[in-house]
């Protein structure tokens, strides 16, 4: 029986803004650096109830079909120009896991 795919999950967890003015040029242009790469939004700064350790003020989960796939996109030029904004506004944690579908 042939394993099923694994899924590949970028979670951000923004900590902290330290210059709104950056963030929100991220927050622009940061829709762009998606063409072209399959992912889907599943959380993008809802309602969250914290549970454990210290609060974040957001919180972001993107699916992509691969581990590949995601960092195709987060090592992309176009997100990792519009990212030194994130990088200049904020204090965020961000990693990839991989799931099953």
């Amino acid at each position: 029986m042939k394993e099923p795919r694994m899924e590949a999950f970028i979670v951000f967890t923004r900590e902290e803004t330290t210059d709104p003015e950056e963030l929100a040029t991220y927050s622009a242009g940061v829709g762009s650096s998606f063409d072209g790469h399959d992912v889907t939004f599943l959380a993008a700064y809802g309602e969250m109830e914290h549970l454990e350790g210290p609060p974040v003020e957001g919180a972001v989960i993107l699916r992509f079909p691969t581990m590949q796939a995601a960092h195709d996109w987060y090592h992309s030029p176009a997100y990792q120009t519009i990212a030194a904004h994130r990088f200049a506004g904020s204090r965020y944690r961000a990693f990839i896991v991989e799931g099953r579908p």
